[in-house]
């Protein structure tokens, strides 16, 4: 069992800046992809970025090219989503989630495991 947990999640306003973390643990057998999702008020929950277990190759959704960075610590259990120039419209819970295959990028049908989501508010 893969357990996923999420912090950093906050209120800040627009052109501010959050970091997000994501903590798996368990048993892994395998090199395995991480990334991150979200999903605002009445919307779908939508790719926001995913890095591969060597950190090689991270891609990323088009509403945050240039202004988010996602990386894996040594460990490669950890990922983060350094979030900057928000805006209003990055208003969502987010996801942290893992695909134990290690390609990108990473549809929702194809994630694994899911964090409990941590909520990111921005302010105009």
């Amino acid at each position: 069992q893969v357990h996923l947990v999420e912090s950093g999640g906050g209120l800040v306003q627009a052109g501010g800046s959050l970091r997000l973390s994501c903590a798996a643990s368990g048993r892994f057998f395998t090199p395995y992809a991480m990334g991150w999702f979200r999903q605002a008020p009445g919307k779908e929950r939508e790719f926001v970025s995913a890095i591969m277990y060597s950190g090689y190759r991270t891609v990323y959704a088009d509403s945050v090219k240039g202004r988010f960075t996602t990386s894996r610590d040594n460990l490669k259990t950890t990922v983060y989503l350094q979030m900057n120039s928000l805006k209003p419209e990055d208003t969502a819970v987010y996801y942290c989630a893992v695909r134990l295959r290690d390609t990108v990028p990473i549809t929702v049908t194809e994630v694994d495991f899911w964090g409990q989501g941590t909520q990111v508010t921005v302010s105009s």
